[in-house]
């Protein structure tokens, strides 16, 4: 063992991204026996928690429950949080590197990928994270605008996030104030003219890639009938072979439910939602004001590619159905991190295995590491991060054994809490972000809320007195 890891020379660890990753990291390190560790988490913005704060839907409350196992991680000696400070503006890859004997980038996926059709860049189509970022109240979307007044709303992608908007869109005022969605999204919605929304996936029902509790949560909205269409998830014989190979009884369940769907008569409630399968959008159309109107699909049959999977071709059937509210959710990508090698086309860090590799000679750069979907592209949910990040610590714990690691000139706690406290005395602790929790809670059981969120960095330093 290297003598950094003593209590004479703590291990100095750099995480940056507070989301779940990052805390799951930071409890692995912890849990090691024999190694003495300092932890101090970084975050753009001034609340930790990252995705489970800004992503997952208000009406999931029981999944932000893990917020409380991260709370206890943040209570551990040596740790520290350093919110509102910003990875290349108020501080670098080389402070990082003088500061601390490794680091870990955990920023996640916070951008979307396009959708290449004719028409994407009218008025009225929208990135989907850009529309979850604004009902959970992220600083950076708090002021966009979705024009609601539109009857019609089409939702393209089969996961959980489009199922989340889907949701989100249907769901009546009542069940949305239950929630913790910001409060400008709560009286937008309670406004919304939305009638209809569909959304349309790709491939068959048997390759959907949200949850079964999420397509069953469907048909439990107060004011909304959930329909399929029954030639559209009738299984083909690929899907069939496939299933019965598997032998996955949670895909058959969820493909039970999807099938259930289609039996749906109209009970006279206020929305309707259209799950829809084997459908691609080739064309956004618009009216002369550059707004969306419509959209052009086509539809899909499945083959088989040389690799075993079931991927969509388009046949020569088409349709068109009005909308005048496009999201789509296609896949998130990550934003690349300045002074960070970074793969554009995946949108993940350049990496073997959560070693972060130098882009010309793919050698690992010494005590640099990546975890979460910023590592392995996003994939999987809140819980898949926990094992991704305990195997790049045992990555990190390994080269610790070997000596492979930065050497930092100025290692001690207080050399970089000085250095961001001049560079951004505005930066949040933990127990800045304590009392923005207890004032976000109070202020939401005012109303008979779970919370009412600050939306805006100027209102969180201002409630703080900063």
């Amino acid at each position: 063992m290297s003598e950094v890891g003593t209590a004479a020379s703590p291990l100095r660890v750099a995480i940056i991204g507070a989301g779940p990753s990052g805390f799951y990291a930071a409890e692995h390190l912890y849990k090691q026996k024999g190694i003495t560790v300092q932890v101090d988490l970084y975050d753009r913005l001034p609340t930790p928690f990252g995705l489970v704060r800004l992503g997952v839907a208000p009406d999931h409350q029981k999944i932000k429950s893990v917020t409380a196992v991260f709370d206890r991680i943040a209570q551990r000696p040596g740790f520290r949080f350093f919110g509102n400070v910003e990875l290349g503006r108020d501080i670098s890859v080389d402070d990082l590197r003088d500061h601390y004997h490794q680091i870990i980038y955990t920023t996640g996926a916070q951008t979307d990928r396009a959708m290449d059709v004719p028409g994407a860049d009218l008025d009225g189509h929208h990135p989907a994270t850009e529309f979850v970022a604004w009902y959970n109240g992220h600083p950076d979307f708090c002021d966009l605008h979705f024009d609601l007044t539109q009857e019609k709303v089409a939702v393209v992608g089969i996961g959980n996030v489009a199922m989340d908007v889907a949701r989100i869109l249907c769901r009546t005022p009542a069940e949305l104030a239950q929630t913790d969605i910001a409060d400008y999204a709560l009286e937008a919605l309670s406004h919304s003219n939305v009638k209809e929304v569909y959304v349309l996936g790709r491939r068959g029902p048997a390759q959907a890639a949200f949850t079964t509790p999420e397509i069953k949560e469907l048909g439990e909205m107060e004011d909304t009938d959930v329909f399929t269409i029954a030639e559209e998830v009738e299984l083909d014989s690929l899907s069939e072979a496939s299933l019965a190979e598997s032998a996955d009884r949670g895909t058959m369940r969820k493909v039970e439910i999807i099938q259930s769907y289609a039996n749906n008569q109209p009970t006279g409630k206020a929305r309707k939602l259209f799950v829809r399968f084997l459908i691609s959008p080739t064309e956004l159309y618009g009216d002369e004001n550059g707004r969306v109107t419509a959209m052009k699909l086509v539809h899909n049959k499945l083959y088989k590619t040389d690799a075993g999977s079931l991927r969509p071709k388009a046949t020569e059937k088409t349709e068109v159905i009005e909308v005048g509210l496009v999201f789509r959710s296609i896949g998130y990508l990550g934003v690349p991190l300045p002074g960070v090698p970074f793969n554009e086309k995946w949108g993940v860090i350049l990496n073997d295995n959560g070693r972060v590799t130098h882009p010309n000679t793919k050698e690992p750069l010494p005590g640099e590491y990546t975890a979460g979907w910023i590592k392995r592209g996003p994939s999987g949910v809140i819980g898949t991060n926990k094992p991704d990040a305990v195997a790049t610590v045992d990555l990190m714990l390994n080269d610790l054994k070997t000596g492979c690691h930065l050497h930092p000139t100025h290692p001690a706690p207080e050399a970089v809490a000085s250095l961001i406290a001049q560079r951004q005395p505005h930066f949040f602790t933990y127990t800045d972000w304590q009392k923005l929790d207890a004032l976000e809670l109070a202020k939401g059981a005012e109303c008979g809320r779970p919370r009412l969120k600050f939306t805006s960095i100027e209102d969180m330093l201002a409630a703080l007195g900063k």
